[in-house]
């Protein structure tokens, strides 16, 4: 078995062309490869299932049967477990693969196993020397087809033949200097499937934690941050082209877990890290919330008095003035997506990741226990004065809530389970409550900004009395999460 260590970066065409030309290419020679590879499966994609890809492919006049795990990429680099050797087209000999549980699922599925999809590329390689490492970079132009459908394939797959994984980072730098280089997290193979499945585009929620119990705590934020990244990254494109909400509702989840396990961690992560990373998605993370802020007003909190009064001249202009506010907030996301900075930022911010050591020597269940404790007591400290908190009081209750929220959810994998889950239900039933309440705060705000000089009194009126509502309904929610018995 070996590990392939890769990062992908997609390109145009055009920049593809300009490649070639570039210094750090022109005194090595390159090779020209015709790779075709079919992808196999059962029809229920049993494999696909396990994160498993499976595939013959013709390289020159050799053919390869080649297995590899499909382990999430974040900020474009991915590390897969791959088993490969010589093999005859439709002869599935998995005796290569020295993970017995793995060969068992092949040898399973060997029966049913059917073609489908092709990945039909021509590949130019360089084998780059940088510092004590030696690094193939692969331009790869052509298409995966299934079914009579095809999409296109540009890209560079930069991998890691020996040496260190920073030298990965500081050629994929060099070459963003010059060309308009995006990490990419989608392999061909995950492409593939979605072209044979039809599978649309949908926003990408937050999965499980990641963490394992022997990891060290810088280990365990390394975890968790590559997967806050990889969940921002996988609604990226929603954001780009879709005028779904929920994109922008996800990726605005993701940098905000990403920002809270950076606090969290803080205590185990060098300063400088802290200090270049603690606030450099500020603006990104500024104008997702400033998006998701007008989706909810739009969707969630006009629409019960649109429905009450709606012949009512100044509800309408209201409406008209959200809109034209939600376009721009979508259309300031899409800049700061397209601008050059954006795609080095995830760069190096990956880099950075990987690049971190252990400071201290604190096992993972201390650090965690520790970490609880201290949210919990923070938020307590607050919960139990709720009936004198003031609004500003009661927005930082909100806020350490949803700190307390992720991090039980970062670290949900070490605790015992017995008490954690009505736990977990009290506290977002409050943070549900809350969060309903800073809503109606920020809807005043943004009808002042919608209307301007204009008032609303009817809308005001009607969130003022929602707002009582809720206030009301708080100690209730409170007292119940504060009679939980902690799961740690």
């Amino acid at each position: 078995m070996a590990t392939e260590i890769e990062l992908k970066l997609q390109l145009d065409p055009k920049t593809a062309k300009a490649l070639q030309s570039h210094p750090l290419l022109a005194q090595i020679p390159g090779q020209k490869l015709k790779l075709l590879n079919t992808y196999y499966d059962t029809p229920t994609l049993a494999l696909h299932a396990q994160r498993v890809a499976m595939r013959f492919r013709k390289k020159g006049w050799a053919w390869l049967l080649t297995v590899k795990s499909a382990e999430p990429a974040s900020g474009g680099l991915a590390m897969r477990s791959e088993w490969e050797c010589p093999a005859t087209p439709g002869v599935f000999n998995f005796s290569h693969v020295d993970n017995q549980n793995l060969r068992a699922l092949l040898e399973k599925a060997t029966p049913d196993l059917a073609p489908v999809f092709t990945t039909d590329f021509r590949r130019q390689t360089w084998q780059i020397p940088l510092n004590e490492s030696l690094i193939e970079l692969a331009l790869d132009q052509g298409k995966i087809e299934s079914q009579g459908k095809n999409i296109p394939i540009c890209e560079i797959e930069l991998e890691l033949i020996h040496g260190n994984i920073s030298d990965i980072f500081a050629l994929t730098r060099q070459l963003q200097k010059a060309f308009d280089l995006h990490p990419a997290i989608a392999s061909k193979a995950e492409r593939g499937y979605k072209l044979f499945t039809g599978q649309a585009p949908t926003p990408f929620r937050s999965k499980p934690s990641p963490l394992t119990v022997d990891q060290t705590p810088v280990e365990a934020f390394r975890s968790i941050a590559l997967s806050c990244l990889e969940h921002f990254q996988r609604n990226e494109q929603g954001l780009r082209e879709s005028s779904d909400p929920e994109y922008i509702h996800q990726a605005r989840v993701a940098l905000r877990r990403l920002r809270s396990a950076i606090k969290l961690f803080t205590p185990v992560l060098p300063q400088d890290f802290v200090t270049a990373y603690g606030e450099t998605w500020r603006t990104l993370a500024s104008a997702l919330g400033d998006a998701r802020n007008w989706d909810v007003f739009l969707d969630e909190t006009l629409p019960p008095i649109r429905a009450a009064f709606p012949n009512h001249s100044n509800i309408k202009h209201l409406h008209q003035e959200g809109i034209r506010h939600a376009r721009r907030s979508r259309k300031a996301i899409k800049n700061l997506l397209a601008m050059a900075e954006y795609p080095k930022l995830i760069t190096e911010f990956t880099a950075a990741i990987f690049a971190l050591n252990d400071m201290q020597n604190l096992h993972l269940n201390e650090f965690a226990k520790n970490q609880i404790t201290r949210h919990v007591r923070k938020a307590k400290k607050l919960a139990e004065r709720h009936a004198e908190l003031e609004a500003e009081e009661r927005h930082k209750m909100r806020i350490y809530f949803k700190r307390l929220r992720y991090c039980l959810e970062f670290f949900t994998p070490l605790l015992p389970k017995r008490n954690l889950r009505p736990y977990l239900a009290a506290l977002n039933q409050l943070q549900n409550e809350l969060g309903h309440i800073n809503d109606l705060i920020t809807a005043e705000t943004l009808i002042g900004e919608a209307l301007g000089k204009h008032k609303s009194d009817l809308a005001n009126g009607w969130i003022a009395g929602r707002h009582a509502l809720l206030i009301a309904a708080l100690p209730d929610t409170l007292e119940t999460w504060l009679k939980q018995k902690g799961a740690w």
